[in-house]
């Protein structure tokens, strides 16, 4: 079992490295709005979970999901270069939907905040739905 800090030491360095070899060195078309959200490392270092975002619809979701997978082994080189180790942990690509949840919660409250508005009218005056969180 490797220790908090080098686990979160060696996910460091697989998400920088695989996102460039992402963005920059794999040549497929179905490599496009590609975000690598966080990587997870298990606790012996046998494999790394790779959590990725896609801008599109279902059926882009889909094509990078098949690219991720056909890629995975070149990702795996170019990673492996990387880390100073003598085994490199067995990469995996999970779709995230973390964003897409966040902003279906912020549609909910933003909804429920106007009816709560429609009912009393000074409710909720603090509240400026016209600025989006990383205004303030």
């Amino acid at each position: 079992m490797a220790n908090a800090r080098t686990l979160a030491r060696i996910a460091a360095r697989i998400k920088e490295r695989a996102a460039y070899a992402i963005e920059f060195e794999v040549n497929d078309p179905r490599a496009t709005f590609i975000t690598i959200t966080k990587v997870e490392v298990t606790g012996d270092l046998s494999s790394a979970k790779i959590f990725y975002s896609v801008l599109g619809t279902e059926g882009d979701r889909s094509k990078v999901q098949h690219m991720l997978n056909d890629a995975a082994g070149f990702i795996q080189r170019k990673v492996s270069r990387v880390l100073s180790m003598r085994r490199v942990p067995r990469l995996s690509f999970v779709f995230d939907d973390s964003i897409e949840k966040a902003a279906a919660m912020d549609a909910l409250i933003r909804g429920a905040i106007e009816g709560d508005r429609g009912i009393n009218p000074g409710a909720h005056d603090e509240i400026d739905l016209e600025k989006k969180p990383e205004d303030k």
